[in-house]
């Protein structure tokens, strides 16, 4: 056996040690069981504490187990790693310049369990671990029994104290029940309520493309719920449209099959300003279909406020290896990288697609519902 594999042997064995007596074991008492010396043993717990994996309550005190490991054991979820996982992959791959963390929920509110921490000097301290409440936390007001119109309305949670600003949103494993929480906090005198708002594109596109990770359809937070008022219905103009389309939003492509009948289909989209390029496995019904009647439909709309939606009429073109920069499978990866991050960009082998160019003939956008007078 490898020293590594030595190494690693006896940490799971303090672990194990620990966990089967949460009141906590003296060094002496951990040294006798794991049978090491003395060197190896302080070495192995500094190492374990450090990744607050253990804890030491004070100077010579007992060892417990620490903040992270009880915070993935408490976790209700079966796979906390993957969430973990996912969470830092996203946080490297779309990096925000406060600090962002990742919390489940609680009985007395959330638990963070994981931090990416701000780049400036001074920021919120996070611990793993740590249990926040909905007085204190904008992540814990996702989770109230009772969540408040606000938040059902605009599908994020919003928390302004005396020294912190807080945005919180939604992961949903089915779309629309919370299951955990992205909150982003920075200190106030940095950044005021008008500056915090301009995270939430980033985040909620974070909070989306993590909900799409662990099995949702769609993201819809809170929309099961009744909502009582709506912005009435007003035109996108072009800015508006061509902002819009940079939000990695799945659109519904309607097409005709070849009985004439209506065929829709949810699909990735990219918008270059002019087209839209959209892909399809090979053998796909839908590309078939677009082949021999090019004329189509996309639909990209928000299911939160304000309530935004782009539609589109055009015709497919269906695409050679040369008319995409870097052929088909570059488009492919694009489109991956595009909804769920660089980590999940690549490709999957041995899969062939077909890639299609909309050209729209009309393309409006509207925001609201229409009201009536």
């Amino acid at each position: 056996m490898s020293e590594t594999s030595r190494t690693l042997q006896k940490a799971f064995q303090l672990l194990e040690i620990l966990r089967q007596n949460p009141q906590g074991c003296s060094a002496p008492q951990l040294m006798r069981q794991l049978a090491i010396p003395r060197s190896s043993f302080f070495s192995l717990v500094n190492a374990l504490k450090e990744e607050e994996y253990i804890e030491q309550t004070q100077l010579r005190g007992s060892y417990r187990l620490g903040r992270r490991l009880l915070a993935w054991m408490g976790t209700p979820l079966p796979h906390w790693r993957e969430w973990i996982e996912a969470f830092e992959q996203e946080g490297l791959a779309h990096p925000l310049a406060e600090s962002l963390a990742l919390a489940l929920p609680h009985p007395q509110g959330v638990q963070i369990l994981a931090v990416m921490p701000a780049k400036h000097r001074l920021q919120p301290l996070f611990q793993v671990g740590e249990i926040l409440s909905p007085e204190e936390s904008a992540a814990a007001r996702l989770f109230l029994p009772l969540v408040d119109e606000a938040t059902v309305q605009q599908g994020y949670a919003l928390f302004e104290g005396s020294e912190l600003v807080e945005l919180a949103l939604p992961i949903c494993r089915d779309g629309v029940s919370a299951t955990a929480a992205l909150l982003l906090s920075a200190p106030r005198w940095r950044l005021e309520r008008t500056r915090l708002s301009s995270y939430l594109p980033a985040l909620r596109e974070m909070a989306m493309r993590l909900s799409y990770r662990f099995g949702a359809a769609f993201y819809a937070p809170y929309q099961t719920q009744v909502v009582h008022s709506f912005a009435a219905e007003s035109p996108l103009d072009h800015r508006d449209i061509e902002q819009f389309l940079q939000t990695p939003l799945v659109a519904r492509l309607a097409c005709l099959n070849r009985e004439g009948k209506p065929h829709v289909v949810p699909v990735w989209q990219e918008w270059d300003g002019e087209a839209f390029y959209v892909a399809a496995w090979e053998g796909s019904q839908w590309a078939l279909y677009l082949q021999e009647n090019p004329a189509v439909s996309l639909t990209i709309d928000e299911p939160w406020t304000p309530l935004r939606r782009v539609v589109a009429h055009g015709e497919a073109t269906r695409l050679r290896e040369g008319d995409y920069p870097g052929g088909t499978q570059a488009l492919v990866t694009r489109l991956r990288q595009r909804y769920l991050g660089k980590a999940f960009a690549k490709n999957i082998k041995g899969r062939a697609w077909q890639a299609f160019r909309i050209h729209p003939t009309s393309l409006r956008g509207w925001r609201g519902l229409p009201l009536g007078s």
